[in-house]
């Protein structure tokens, strides 16, 4: 039962690099057919029986539960991928199918396109109501350089918590990998779902939040690093666009902590700098204070270097598979003597 294990790490990597190919090429699975929404289905079977007491502790018993299942569900798929009688391409097909369900590129990058190019064309209205699905904000008196900030930032953020997150786990758990990339995931998700401050989740998504927090802490720091490299060689490279590394550094090391949450202003701060542009959310916070005020070119620039800094952080963590290989292989080996 435990042979998945065992399993060499030329197949993890083999795993990643075909996920990332079923998610640019194909994107979302139908609705059915998506592991992630069968975690927020169960969450949301958890929501329509919150008590009226005891809500906090009901949250961490939530927050286990979906855990709990979204781990189990990852080792049953590594059970079955790795059996003897399963052929190797298929096994890896399967795990990168799941794999691929945990974070997602296109879409991400979709939003940011999506919104440009309404605003390109003057269709303010249309651009408020595009965003409004990817942000919680209220959207509906927001102006052409506020909707473009709203796209920048939810972009960047989402880099971290739809991207970095899940596959840095995936990278550094060795064989546990697909198990604790969808423990992310059901972390993740459970802090969409119940992680607001509201008088409705503020308790039942106490843990949850936290959670959250604790685990993009990490990933949200070495989004600097991704982001920067990508802004050196994009502005070396790119022939229409220009980015500053400088700039990343200087509103990282200025704006990072200046929104609330503990995470989201790493990133923010450090696209809003490379790209050159002012992020504000209205009444909240303000990213990068004298800088020009973004439009749709701005979002595209903040597309382009979010989906390097993605492919680049990609190519870093099958680096870091092989570099774990021979640790996680004594381990194994050890297990084995052991079993």
């Amino acid at each position: 039962m435990m042979d998945f294990i065992f399993a060499g790490y030329m197949h993890m990597i083999y795993v990643l690099l075909f996920a990332v190919l079923i998610d640019l090429a194909v994107g979302e699975p139908p609705a059915r057919l998506h592991p992630v929404v069968w975690i927020g289905t169960l969450i949301g079977i958890f929501k329509k029986h919150i008590p009226s007491s005891g809500r906090k502790t009901y949250g961490v018993f939530m927050g286990i539960s979906c855990i709990l299942f979204a781990s189990l569900l990852a080792y049953i798929v590594l059970l079955v991928s790795n059996q003897s009688l399963v052929p190797e391409l298929v096994g890896i097909v399967i795990e990168a199918y799941f794999l691929k369900s945990t974070f997602s590129i296109r879409r991400l990058l979709f939003a940011g396109e999506e919104v440009a190019s309404t605003l390109e064309v003057g269709a303010l209205e249309e651009a408020r109501k595009q965003l409004s699905m990817y942000v919680s904000r209220d959207t509906s008196k927001l102006s052409d350089s506020h909707v473009s900030s709203a796209a920048i930032e939810t972009v960047s953020e989402n880099y971290v918590d739809s991207v970095l997150s899940p596959l840095l786990y995936y990278s550094v758990a060795g064989p546990f990998g697909l198990i604790a990339a969808y423990a992310f995931k059901a972390v993740s998700t459970l802090d969409s779902m119940v992680g607001y401050r509201d008088e409705a989740h503020r308790e039942v998504g106490f843990f949850s939040a936290k959670l959250d927090d604790v685990l993009n802490w990490i990933p949200a720091r070495i989004s600097l690093f991704f982001i920067w490299v990508t802004a050196f060689f994009l502005n070396i490279l790119s022939r229409n666009m220009s980015f500053d590394p400088s700039g990343a550094c200087y509103c990282t090391n200025n704006y990072c902590k200046v929104p609330d949450s503990p995470n989201s202003g790493y990133p923010m701060a450090a696209v809003a700098g490379a790209v050159g542009v002012k992020l504000e959310k209205p009444g909240v916070y303000v990213l990068g204070e004298g800088l020009a005020f973004p439009d749709a070119e701005s979002i595209k620039r903040a597309n382009r270097l979010v989906e390097g800094a993605a492919l680049i952080s990609i190519a870093c963590f099958s680096l870091v598979i092989m570099f774990l290989q021979t640790f996680y292989g004594n381990l194994c080996n050890l297990v084995k003597v052991i079993l």
